[in-house]
């Protein structure tokens, strides 16, 4: 199958949105495609990510990426959180992550950033491999924390 990668547009709000919406979904959130492509938008319109998705060579939406910029104040660089990555389940396994993946680093180069940050849950064991057969490095020097207010 050939994956086509691409930044996505307000054309291509439909798609991602039903497949933003799968993504919060697995993340254990209901179901609100409206929610979904709310949120999208607003990202869209105020420029405060980039969002790459994947479709095939009969234009069906396989998965998309999310990245938002993030700066280091330490290092003086821009770093891309890539927040989201999802790929439809009947997807998996053909390199569609990889692809994605690989268009956020790609990315990252294309706009002088230091890197790329992500993180995933410890239970994601799958998503653990594909980040690591990518070299991607897990932190062994910090803690996060998160403060609910």
């Amino acid at each position: 199958m050939k994956v086509k990668i691409k930044t996505a547009s307000l054309n291509d709000l439909t798609e991602v949105s039903r497949l933003f919406d799968a993504y919060r979904v697995f993340y254990k959130q209901d179901s609100n495609v409206d929610l979904a492509s709310e949120f999208l938008r607003q990202r869209m319109d105020n420029s405060e990510s980039v969002i790459f998705c994947a479709t095939d060579e009969s234009g069906q939406y396989l998965g998309f990426t999310q990245l938002y910029p993030i700066f280091s104040s330490v290092s003086v660089q821009k770093t891309w959180l890539l927040n989201d990555l999802y790929v439809d389940a009947k997807a998996r396994g053909l390199g569609v992550g990889t692809k994605l993946l690989n268009q956020a680093k790609d990315y990252a180069k294309q706009t002088g950033a230091k890197g790329v940050a992500l993180e995933t849950e410890i239970t994601n064991v799958g998503a653990q491999k594909l980040y690591e057969h990518l070299n991607y490095e897990k932190d062994k020097e910090h803690f996060h924390y998160f403060l609910s207010v």
